[in-house]
C-alpha cells in the first residue's frame, strides 16, 4: 500500500503543497486567511470531526478533582491506563484545549469555565520553586503533590524546573487570561510570578535548559543565581543555542514581560558558523553574517533538495511548527519565518514522499510504535550532526562539509518509516491540502484512529502502531484545530499586547537566506 499511495501522494503534492511555497527567494508566503478561506466545506466537516474525537481523549485524560491532565492514556481511553504523572507543558495544553473545545463548540460556556477554574485552582497550590516562580517537571495528576519517584518504574527523580516546559505552562495561562476574563486575575497571578530570566545566561545570550533547586551532584551543572533569587541554584551543562526549536516560546515570553534582552533573539544559531570548527554539524551552510542590536549574527540556512532551510536541532515538526500555533511568526517576520516555515514543512514532505520512499510523511518526537518514547525527524533538516532519524532502523545521512571532512554516500533505501498525525497538524497552515490528504491516508491504511482521535504514532512499513494518546500530541492537535475552526483563535489570544510590541520588531530585522536553488 506505500508504494501505491507514493505515486498517488506525490501527484497531490505537486498539485496542492507547492502553492504555499514562495515562488522565489525573495517571495512571500500566501496569507494565513487566505489559506483559512479556502478550506473546503468538506474538510471543516472533517476538522471538526477530528477535535471532537481528539478533545474526547483530554476528557479521559484529566482528573476530574484536580483538573490536571496525565501525561498519557491507552488507546481505550481506559482512566486505569494513565500514566501517572503530568508536567507543566501538559496542563498549558490541557488549559488551551479546553478553550479550543469551548469556541469550537464542543462543550458549553459553563463547563469550560468550571474546567478551567478547578486546574488553575490546583495550579495555584502546586509546590513550585518560589523565588523564581517556576514549576517542577512531574507531579501526581491525582493529588497534585510533587513526584519524587516515577509511578512506572519507581525510579528517582531529581526534582528540575525546565525553561521550555514552563513556557508551555505560562502560554496556557496568558491565552486562559485573554480567553475568560473572569479567571483572568487567577490565570495571570500564576503567570506574573513566573521570571523567565532566571533562565537566561547574559554571558552567553542564551537560555539554559532549566535548573535543579537541590544539587543533583552530577558533574555537568553548573551553580548559579541569573535573577536574584537569592540563593544558587544549578544550571544545565547546556544552554538551548538553536533557534528554530520549541524553547524560543520560552524566550519570547521572557523577552515580552522585560526579564530577557531583546538582544537575546539574535543570540541563537540560525545555523553554526561556516567553518571548519563546526564541521561536526550537519553540513556546510550557506549565508552571510550581519549584526542585529550590536549582536552578530550569522544568517545561515542549510541546503536540502533544492532548497535552503533554516534548520531545527534535531529535524522534527515540533520543534519548528510549536511555537507559530501561538505567535503568528510568519506575519511579524515575512522575509524570515514567513519563508522558512512552508520551506520546513515541504522538506519533510520531500523525504517522506520522495527521498525515503513512505508515502506518508510527519517526523516529530512521538511515542515509539515498538514501545517507549522517542525522537524522530528528517536528519539533514536538522543542525546536529547525527541528527533525528524518520525510521526505526535509524538510518542516517552522512553528508560531507566542504573542504572540512568528507562524507559518506547517501542511503539507497529507508526502513520502518514512523509518522507522527501531530506533525501533519502542525503543517495545515502552510500545506493544507496536503496534510489533509496526509492524515486521510493514515487514517485509512492503519489502524490509527481510535476513540481519542489519532492514536500517536504509526510504523508505516510494519503497521505497528503507538495505540496511546499523549497530552503533549493532543494539545498540538487542539490548538492547530482551534486555529482553522475559531478563526486563528489561539493566536489572537496569545500574541496581542506585551509580546507583539516586544518580539514582532525584532522579527521583522531579519531576512533568512532561504529560498529556493
Amino acid at each position: 500500500m506505500s508504494r501505491i499511495r507514493t505515486t498517488i501522494a506525490t501527484a497531490a503534492v505537486a498539485a496542492l503543497a507547492f502553492t504555499a511555497l514562495p515562488a522565489s527567494a525573495t517571495g512571500a508566503t500566501a496569507a494565513p486567511e487566505a489559506a483559512a478561506q479556502s478550506t473546503s466545506a468538506q474538510d471543516r466537516r472533517q476538522l471538526r470531526t477530528w477535535a471532537a474525537d481528539t478533545w474526547r481523549s483530554f476528557e479521559a485524560l484529566v482528573d476530574e478533582e484536580t483538573g490536571l491532565p496525565d501525561d498519557n492514556i491507552g488507546g481505550d481511553l481506559d482512566p486505569a491506563s494513565r500514566g501517572g504523572y503530568t508536567s507543566p507543558t501538559n496542563i498549558g495544553a490541557y488549559l488551551w484545549s479546553t478553550v479550543v473545545a469551548r469556541d469550537t463548540g464542543l462543550i458549553g460556556r459553563t463547563e469550560a469555565r468550571e474546567r478551567l477554574a478547578t486546574t488553575l485552582h490546583t495550579v495555584a497550590g502546586l509546590e513550585k520553586h518560589e523565588p523564581s516562580g517556576m514549576f517542577y517537571n512531574w507531579y501526581d495528576p491525582a493529588t497534585g503533590d510533587k513526584l519524587l519517584t516515577f509511578p512506572t518504574s519507581g525510579d528517582r527523580i531529581k526534582p528540575f524546573l525546565s525553561s521550555v516546559d514552563n513556557g508551555w505552562l505560562a502560554t496556557g495561562l496568558l491565552l486562559t487570561a485573554r480567553a475568560e476574563p473572569s479567571l483572568a486575575r487567577a490565570a495571570d497571578a500564576v503567570r506574573e510570578d513566573m521570571d523567565f530570566g532566571c533562565y537566561y545566561d547574559p554571558a552567553q545570550n542564551q537560555i539554559r535548559g532549566g535548573f535543579w533547586d537541590v544539587d543533583p551532584q552530577e558533574t555537568a551543572p553548573v551553580a548559579g543565581d541569573y535573577c536574584e533569587m537569592g540563593a544558587d541554584v544549578w544550571y544545565t551543562g547546556h544552554h538551548y543555542g538553536a533557534f528554530n526549536t520549541e524553547p524560543r516560546i520560552a524566550s519570547y515570553l521572557g523577552i515580552a514581560e522585560g526579564q530577557i534582552p531583546a538582544e537575546h533573539y539574535f543570540g541563537t544559531y540560525r545555523t553554526f558558523p561556516d567553518t571548519c570548527d563546526w564541521s561536526w554539524t550537519e553540513t556546510r551552510p550557506v549565508g552571510q553574517w550581519a549584526e542585529h542590536l550590536g549582536v552578530p549574527v550569522f544568517e545561515g540556512a542549510l541546503p536540502y533538495r533544492g532548497m535552503r532551510v533554516v534548520p531545527t536541532w534535531g529535524g522534527s515538526m515540533f520543534e519548528a511548527l510549536m511555537v507559530p500555533l501561538f505567535v503568528p511568526e510568519e506575519t511579524w517576520g515575512p522575509r524570515s519565518w514567513g519563508r522558512n516555515h512552508p520551506l520546513y514543512v515541504q522538506g519533510q514532505i520531500e523525504h517522506g514522499l520522495r527521498e525515503a520512499d513512505y508515502g506518508y510523511w510527519g517526523f516529530s518526537p512521538s511515542n515509539n510504535p515498538a514501545g517507549g518514547y522517542r525522537e524522530y525527524g528528517v536528519d539533514q533538516l536538522g543542525m546536529d550532526g547525527p541528527g533525528y532519524t524518520s525510521d526505526q532502523e535509524r538510518t542516517t545521512v552522512d553528508q560531507p562539509y566542504e573542504g572540512c571532512r568528507e562524507g559518506s554516500p547517501a542511503p539507497t533505501e529507508y526502513g520502518d518509516g514512523v509518522v507522527t498525525p501531530h506533525a501533519s497538524f502542525l503543517a495545515l497552515r502552510y500545506a493544507h491540502g496536503a496534510a489533509m490528504t496526509n492524515l486521510r491516508n493514515i487514517a485509512t491504511d492503519f489502524d490509527a484512529y481510535g476513540p481519542g482521535g489519532f492514536y500517536d504514532a504509526v510504523a508505516v512499513r510494519s503497521g505497528q502502531v503507538s495505540q496511546r494518546y499523549l497530552s503533549l500530541d493532543q494539545g498540538m492537535i487542539m490548538a492547530a484545530l482551534g486555529n482553522e475552526l475559531a478563526d486563528d483563535a489561539m493566536r489572537r489570544y496569545v500574541a496581542p499586547g506585551a509580546l507583539e510590541r516586544e518580539v514582532r520588531p525584532l522579527m521583522a530585522m531579519e531576512t533568512f537566506a532561504v529560498g529556493r536553488d
